[in-house]
């Protein structure tokens, strides 16, 4: 492997870090759409020159941007958005019908095996397809149309699809997860869907055990094992060993199981990395101490990593889409903060090092591994 780029998407534009296999200096290249909003930034595994980029702004809209060469140079595609075949409503914050707006793309996930074809999520909770770079943009209403949509209620972020996940042993298995709906599956490319939150529970609702109405923060999976999914609820680490079919909680020894990211190991699937975060309602470190949360047994045991991260009078947030893992042979760890801080691990988490600060709030963080 020659080296790593590092795809951050900032509250006002985007940034590309790289460097070499020894990941010891940084090349910092940004902002790019400056002002924007850049909810998510992506490239894709079989093309690493192909990355797309979500902007946004309450002013100016929507645009997704594509590259083709490595970030170098940037030009708009398609935004045709339009909601197909699931008229109708679902539930605002106070249970009264809201219709379906688009707001913007949360998330990106280009295909495992064509550069030009990407899921977008989307606010309101929605998935689209491209399958020609961007340019358009068709619905899978199928999931809208669940029966459970009507009932779907925003989160405090509003009403988002942010997580994507498509199974790499079986393209037609797609996960996705929606704030404050839940999680879903589909197996058949997106035709057709159904909850997978068996065993969640959340206060806070009518029915803690319901089939939606769970505000789900993200879902990671490590290739060799797709079955089994990691979870970070808005309370709870939870993990599936079927599939998403069920759950069960391995928060342990976490000093709170509130945060937003989580991530595996590139290279064992048994290890995995989490943020906590204090509270729903106080957003930063227990104790003012940002730790990176590590579990070597898939969960309920986990290790503080904090050596090289500011241990006091530090009150930032790590976001859903802010934290990513490269494939050297000794996987790297990143993730951004709401300070404008991306925090870099060379061994897989035992020490810390900022390799840019002072960058506009983060809102995403992916990487790539380049050949």
């Amino acid at each position: 492997m020659s080296g790593v780029r590092v795809l951050v998407g900032t509250r006002k534009g985007a940034f590309i870090l790289t460097a070499d296999a020894t990941r010891s200096s940084w090349d910092v290249q940004g902002p790019l759409f400056e002002g924007w909003e850049i909810y998510h930034v992506k490239g894709s595994p079989v093309d690493p020159n192909r990355i797309y980029a979500s902007q946004t702004s309450g002013w100016f809209g929507q645009v997704v941007q594509r590259s083709d060469d490595g970030g170098a140079t940037w030009a708009p595609v398609g935004n045709g958005f339009a909601y197909d075949g699931v008229p109708g409503t679902h539930q605002w914050y106070d249970g009264t019908p809201h219709p379906w707006e688009f707001a913007r793309v949360w998330h990106l996930e280009p295909s495992l095996s064509d550069p030009d074809t990407v899921l977008a999520g989307v606010e309101d909770a929605a998935l689209f397809k491209s399958t020609d770079g961007g340019e358009n943009w068709s619905e899978l209403s199928g999931l809208r149309g669940h029966g459970s949509g009507p009932h779907w209620q925003p989160g405090a972020g509003g009403m988002c699809l942010h997580t994507i996940v498509v199974s790499p042993r079986d393209p037609n298995r797609i996960f996705v997860a929606i704030s404050a709906a839940g999680a879903f599956r589909s197996d058949d490319a997106g035709l057709t869907w159904r909850p997978i939150n068996r065993g969640l529970r959340s206060q806070g609702i009518p029915d803690e055990d319901a089939e939606v109405g769970h505000c789900v923060h993200r879902i990671a999976l490590h290739p060799a094992k797709p079955d089994v999914l990691y979870m970070q609820k808005h309370w709870d680490v939870m993990r599936s060993n079927d599939a998403g079919e069920s759950w069960f909680e391995v928060s342990g020894n976490l000093p709170s199981d509130f945060g937003f990211a989580i991530d595996v190991h590139a290279h064992e699937p048994e290890t995995v990395y989490v943020v906590p975060i204090t509270s729903d309602s106080v957003h930063f470190p227990p104790e003012g101490k940002l730790r990176v949360y590590r579990s070597r047994s898939g969960g309920d045991e986990w290790e503080p990593l904090s050596k090289g991260l500011p241990q006091s009078h530090c009150y930032v947030d790590v976001l859903r889409d802010a934290m990513a893992v490269d494939r050297l042979d000794e996987c790297g760890i990143y993730f951004g903060t709401t300070g404008g801080q991306v925090y870099a691990s060379r061994d897989a988490g035992d020490t810390w090092e900022a390799i840019v600060r002072d960058l506009p709030a983060v809102l995403s963080v992916e990487v790539q591994t380049l050949a």
